[in-house]
């Protein structure tokens, strides 16, 4: 099989390689992916920061012709980009392909972007004398993304940061460097000079690590584990470098007794459930007043009995596999530790067995949970939700606020009093009403509070505010 290499300084390289295995048949390899060293990444890093000084000077146009020409080839390829991401992280193929059509239009959105850069001319406090505003790029940016998001979080990083005129070092998570190595292999093609985007694929503890104990990247932006973002977060105050970190969530959605059934029945299954859970937004705390208590649990446990767990690229699949045998452990211990501290395993919880051997697993709902139960409080990043039966609003609030994480909040009420209420008191950085608590445009910012982000919120105009450094310009007239 074809080796998938390493892009550095503008040239492929790399002949020590590891599969990538398809979590809906196993036996299924994806393709053979380099497995990149500690030197192929201090390679990098030196080709970026030589690339810099060019490239941050380089014009708004050239920008723009690049993004948009990467953004224009995802949109014509969505299809098969879209069945490429199904097949190595396990995504259905209907999200996985809208997850390339994002992936498209964030790049043209920073297109449009690279157009728009400004500052401010402002008067200063003394005569004849005038201030000037502007932002800089940062310098060499270090990515590290997830493998939740393979296509959609690189992009969301990879566009702001060269449309803001930095160069680039990018690490993919191990289990999902196809979809990286294609968008890698696009902006290559689209006109990027040699050195601004390097690719080094391989393992976190050394390629991650070399990133990390680098001087020459000025900042870190991570989408990950909570525990992976601490050690960012601390190797990045050795090297006073910007660091932007992405991690876990613990979302409530909250169910009130005017909600409507259906609403709230649909939002709480999109939001526990699809994508497997495997998402920093989903909702695995359904936290519901007692007058709606027995009918939500009733309407959503029928509707667990619908989905369809399958292949990934089947017809008619809405749930594919868990993305491979260590999360598939991870979600099995967590239903038994749900077991063991009293809640009630109302639906699901078993492995599946399917036409081609993968990781399947049942929908898996707890009722009678507490919000003090680790399945309540820890991120298990699977299909696996807890009901928690509280008395009214005013106690659903606080206990949806009661958790170490604050990225994503939701309500289902027909009550405005109630929806604006939440909206304002919800202790997390996304709130969403009558909605599930994935899914988010492109467009606007995204992040969230406590435990689940920091520094500047990613995506929309707002990403300017971790790619770049404001100058400030003074001149006597």
């Amino acid at each position: 099989m074809t080796i998938y290499q390493n892009l550095i300084a503008g040239e492929w390289i790399g002949t020590n390689a590891t599969k990538n295995i398809n979590p809906s048949d196993t036996n299924e390899v994806v393709g053979l992916y380099a497995d990149g060293s500690a030197e192929d990444t201090k390679n990098a890093i030196a080709a970026a920061k030589a690339a810099f000084p060019a490239w941050s000077r380089s014009g708004i146009w050239e920008r723009h012709v690049i993004l948009k020409k990467a953004g224009d080839e995802i949109m014509a390829r969505k299809d098969e980009l879209g069945a490429l991401l199904a097949r190595e992280e396990g995504k259905t193929l209907p999200e996985a392909i809208g997850e390339t059509i994002r992936a498209s239009q964030i790049f043209e959105f920073f297109a449009g972007e690279a157009l728009r850069l400004a500052g401010e001319v402002i008067p200063s406090v003394r005569p004849n004398v005038g201030v000037e505003i502007t932002r800089d790029p940062l310098g060499v940016i270090g990515i590290i993304t997830p493998w939740n998001f393979p296509i959609a979080i690189p992009a969301w990083k990879i566009a702001p940061a060269l449309c803001y005129g930095n160069t680039i070092v990018f690490k993919p998570a191990e289990l999902v460097p196809a979809c990286s190595w294609a968008i890698v292999d696009i902006l290559h093609r689209a006109g990027l000079p040699k050195g601004v985007l390097n690719l080094v694929m391989g393992k976190g503890s050394v390629v991650g690590q070399a990133m990390l104990d680098s001087p020459d990247i000025a900042g870190i932006t991570f989408t990950g584990s909570t525990g992976t973002g601490k050690r960012v977060a601390v190797s990045s105050l050795e090297h006073n470098r910007k660091f932007q970190l992405e991690m876990g969530g613990k979302n409530p959605m909250v169910v009130l007794d005017d909600a409507d059934l259906n609403v709230a029945v649909e939002a709480a299954a999109n939001s526990g459930f699809f994508s497997t859970g495997q998402r920093c937004t989903a909702s695995s705390r359904l936290i519901v007043t007692e007058g709606i208590h027995d009918r939500f649990v009733a309407a959503l446990t029928e509707k667990l009995k619908t989905i369809v767990v399958d292949h990934a690229m089947k017809p008619g699949t809405h749930v594919g596999p868990v993305v491979d045998e260590r999360q598939l452990k991870t979600d099995t211990d967590y239903i038994e530790i749900g077991k063991k501290e009293g809640a009630k395993l109302a639906f699901g919880g078993e492995l599946i067995t399917r036409d081609t051997p993968g990781f399947y697993l049942q929908p898996t709902l707890f009722t009678e949970a507490t919000n003090q139960m680790r399945i309540s409080r820890e991120e298990i990043f699977g299909p696996v939700v807890s009901v928690i039966r509280v008395k009214d609003y005013e106690e659903a609030l606080a206990t949806a606020n009661d958790t170490p994480f604050g990225l994503s909040s939701g309500i289902a009420t027909t009550s405005l009093k109630h929806a604006t209420h939440f909206k304002r008191n919800a202790e997390a950085g996304m709130v969403m009403v009558n909605l599930p608590t994935a899914g988010v445009d492109f467009h606007v910012p995204f992040g969230g509070r406590k435990g689940s982000s920091y520094g500047p919120r990613e995506q929309g105009k707002y990403a300017a505010e971790f790619y770049t450094t404001v100058k400030t310009a003074y001149t006597l007239a």
